[in-house]
């Protein structure tokens, strides 16, 4: 973990010998996030995890004015930027498509992101993208604490340190975050069960 650190700061004061070195160092756990992202995407999604992974790490070498902080504030960014990828490319298959289907992901292994629903049920990446918009524009560190949480995986204490805060703060703004973006994603999931109710 510290090595991360160490490449990081390297890196940041010009060394590109140690963003070379970085890639292996991150990988695995870059990896982990891209098939965390992956497992809420629809069966048959055009996106592999692989192309996930080699787009965030390209993206995250062009962030000449990040001030990395540590390890942890890394891969918050990544997750960030692989929610970003999955969102663009969405947009862009419905371009491709003149407004085609949907993309939907599943809010499966989420188990405390929403009030528990029956299992395979799906919202739109692009709703969920919206309510985070939504999200941001009210409380930026609520929805800061969605992405460590949710598409990091990160754990309350992790993210309390990510983030500078103590963990009754995340505690508490997760619960508001989390109620904020189970009545924003309600309708869409309920478009997406046919309009039932879930």
């Amino acid at each position: 973990m510290g090595d991360i650190t160490q490449l990081l700061n390297a890196w940041q004061a010009g060394d590109e010998s140690a963003l070379a070195r970085l890639m292996p160092v991150v990988y695995a756990e870059l990896r982990r996030l891209a098939v965390r992202a992956m497992r809420r995407e629809a069966v048959g999604h055009t996106l592999q995890p692989t192309a996930l992974v080699n787009e965030a790490y390209l993206r995250l070498t062009q962030q000449e004015r990040t001030n990395w902080r540590n390890r942890t504030h890394f891969f918050a960014i990544a997750a960030q930027l692989m929610r970003r990828i999955l969102v663009d490319h969405v947009r862009r298959r419905q371009r491709q498509r003149r407004g085609g289907e949907h993309v939907i992901i599943t809010l499966d292994g989420m188990p405390d992101l929403v009030a528990p629903e029956p299992s395979g049920s799906a919202v739109d990446v692009l709703a969920l993208d919206e309510a985070l918009g939504k999200l941001e524009a009210l409380a930026p560190r609520q929805c800061r604490i969605v992405e460590l949480r949710f598409f990091s995986g990160l754990t309350v204490e992790a993210t309390a340190e990510a983030l500078g805060i103590s963990a009754i703060t995340v505690k508490r703004e997760w619960a508001m975050a989390k109620t904020f973006l189970y009545r924003e994603l309600r309708p869409a999931r309920e478009a997406a069960c046919g309009g039932e109710r879930p």
